[in-house]
């Protein structure tokens, strides 16, 4: 796939993502489109695994969270329904090539210099796009408290992230959670009860890894190791990201699954419970609204 000759590194993933939301029914999950564009584009682990320098996510996901916020935003896809892409009747009977791919971006960046509140946009491509998390379309301020959440998290003790990570999984359901961690554990640091019904509960052990850098497969495979016989499912969070080897280890066949929390998860997670969090409601104008009248 050839950079295009101007814009940032995202722009090359337009047409890829539609491409993915149009193969995979006109919508799709973002962990969904990012691994049809992985293996449609053949891209190599190498550059899966490519960190930003913040460790919040990969530089792939990230280009691809730019290209699908610029997309939004150009009217190609639905960004309604928090967790889902979805093609709108343009993006469905689009077929954007390289050069319509940079004429959007163009035509945006122009608009986003327009209007005073996306300056903070314009300030992070100037400056390099890559290397700055793609902000939510659905947000009307474009302030990244997930950053300063997660540096928030980071900077917890070892133990106090323990901690943390009992209470989020006790806001999410879990019973019984208990911190148990000690020396000569396989790195587990503690347990707890899924509790799926009346009838059936499962338990479930779990490891904090309070990191900036990828987890390997080798963590994953230490800690399957030390839950074999002891659990039916383990839970491995970090504030960092996995690489893609460790991904598959996860859900290799035949071994107790793992179920993988990083960064973006963590986040997302503290956002649904509202855990940490103070919730504010913000209007935008309906300039629709007002048509009539004028």
């Amino acid at each position: 796939m050839t950079k295009p000759n101007k814009g940032p590194q995202f722009v090359k993933y337009f047409a890829p993502v539609i491409s993915a939301l149009k193969e995979l029914g006109n919508s799709g999950t973002p962990s969904e489109v990012k691994d049809l564009i992985a293996i449609n584009l053949q891209i190599s682990d190498n550059i899966l695994d490519e960190q930003l320098p913040s460790g919040t996510s990969s530089r792939f996901d990230n280009q691809v969270a730019w290209a699908r916020f610029y997309l939004v935003k150009a009217g190609y896809i639905d960004s309604s329904k928090r967790g889902i892409w979805k093609l709108t009747e343009a993006g469905i009977n689009s077929e954007i090539t390289s050069k319509e791919a940079l004429e959007i971006f163009q035509k945006l960046q122009q608009a986003f210099r327009q209007e005073s509140i996306n300056n903070q946009i314009n300030k992070d491509l100037e400056t390099d796009e890559d290397n700055v998390a793609a902000p939510d379309s659905n947000e009307n301020s474009f302030r990244n408290y997930r950053q300063e959440l997660l540096e928030t998290i980071r900077n917890l003790s070892p133990t106090g992230f323990e901690h943390l990570c009992q209470r989020l999984l006790r806001e999410s359901g879990f019973q019984q959670v208990e911190i148990t961690g000690r020396s000569g554990d396989g790195g587990i640091d503690g347990k707890g009860i899924l509790q799926i019904n009346l009838l059936i509960s499962i338990p479930v052990l779990f490891q904090c890894k309070r990191y900036i850098g990828s987890v390997g497969a080798p963590e994953i495979r230490d800690f399957r190791g030390a839950i074999m016989g002891r659990a039916d499912k383990g839970i491995f969070i970090t504030t960092g990201t996995f690489t893609s080897e460790a991904r598959r280890e996860a859900v290799r066949d035949g071994v107790p699954p793992i179920e993988l929390v990083d960064a973006s998860k963590l986040i997302l997670m503290f956002e649904q419970l509202e855990l940490g969090l103070i919730p504010k409601t913000v209007y935008e104008i309906d300039k629709s609204f007002f048509k009539e009248f004028s």
